[in-house]
């Protein structure tokens, strides 16, 4: 293969099709299913669109109730994960103990191949829980046993805070589960897909899915808004700050995408949930100036570029807003995106194994 053929990191090779969503970055568009995800976000909760998902249609209120049953029924945990996830030493990252605690299910319930619905509702509704309890278990607490009555995304906010759920908090926590739960082929979504080519099972599938999604590229960019505008500290310092930082050739976290060349569709629909939200909040008013600033700096550093505020933005924003700490953003991404790389496993479970060549770039021996 010549050198001009290399696409490095597959960009803008097409190795699937898909129907179960649209990323178009050119344009700023996410679709899900033939449905906007910004209007899935505002208008649905997490199981409708994660039946959406699974089953190829919004389901109708009987379907619906018969998913969050299903789901409920399936949150806790055998006891043989619960001592594994106790055994764990404390300074092992939550991403670590996640891949741990999910790798462990792959027992004979989830050995089954194909995949199954039911295996993919039972891993889904255990997810959540796998990070509520090891999230207890840092904090010095008694983990809470999962509760039937309350709905996916308010179960998961109950066995983390370990007290009934504020409604706002529910909805906007919801919204950005909704808005991460399915994104194309980005790189866990590849990563769960290469393996299920082979014919391993789910549980595999997924401990590589989450593996890719620990990776600071990926799933931990919103804990490093965080870090930037505490760093940053108040509106006065934004500007020197990010020069600073543009000016040394760094990063500016929460700004720019690999596929979206305009302003990312998620991170619309996130904004108006956390500006409703957040109020008030000095906080939220600093991240605000911040993103101003910064959008307005990176057209001066990089005019030829379209660099534009993402997910990770706003999302730092809402898990703010809500009480959820840094160590829970990339778990909470988790646990939503879970949904979607079931999808995907369910598709790559029916088609060829995924098997690109390299260039090979060292000596030939004599």
């Amino acid at each position: 293969m010549e050198n001009n053929l290399i696409s490095l990191g597959l960009e803008n090779v097409v190795v699937a099709q898909t129907d179960l969503s649209l990323v178009d970055g050119q344009n700023g568009l996410l679709v899900y299913r033939n449905h906007w995800a910004s209007d899935l976000a505002l208008n649905h909760t997490f199981e409708e669109v994660a039946h959406l998902l699974w089953y190829g249609h919004l389901p109708n209120a009987e379907e619906a109730k018969a998913l969050h049953d299903k789901l409920a029924a399936q949150r806790e945990l055998p006891a043989f994960v619960k001592a594994a996830l106790d055994a764990i030493p404390a300074d092992t990252d939550m991403m670590s103990a996640l891949r741990t605690g999910v790798s462990l299910l792959g027992t004979e319930d989830f050995a089954a191949w194909p995949p199954t619905l039911e295996q993919v509702i039972a891993l889904t509704a255990k997810v959540p829980t796998l990070v509520a309890y090891r999230y207890a278990r840092l904090e010095g607490r008694e983990p809470l046993a999962p509760r039937a009555d309350l709905g996916h995304t308010a179960n998961y906010l109950y066995m983390l805070k370990g007290q009934e759920p504020q409604a706002a908090h529910v909805r906007a926590l919801d919204a950005y589960l909704i808005l991460t739960q399915e994104h194309g082929l980005n790189a866990s979504t590849f990563a769960g897909r290469v393996v299920a080519s082979t014919r391993s099972d789910l549980i595999s599938s997924v401990t590589a899915a989450i593996g890719a999604l620990k990776g600071p590229l990926h799933g931990g960019a919103p804990s490093e808004v965080t870090e930037m505008i505490e760093a940053i500290g108040t509106k006065e310092n934004a500007e020197p700050w990010l020069r600073a930082k543009l000016e040394a050739g760094e990063r500016l976290m929460g700004f720019g995408h690999r596929v979206y060349r305009t302003y990312d569709p998620r991170a619309k629909a996130l904004s108006t949930i956390a500006t409703g939200l957040a109020g008030d909040d000095p906080w939220f008013a600093l991240a605000v100036h911040v993103e101003e600033v910064g959008l307005r700096l990176l057209k001066e550093f990089k005019p030829n570029r379209p660099l534009n505020t993402n997910v990770e933005f706003y999302a730092a924003a809402v898990m703010r807003a809500i009480g959820l700490p840094d160590e829970l953003f990339t778990p909470s991404f988790a646990v939503s995106r879970t949904v979607g790389w079931c999808a995907h496993i369910l598709e790559a479970a029916q088609g060829k194994i995924i098997r690109p060549q390299s260039t090979y770039t060292g000596i030939m021996p004599e």
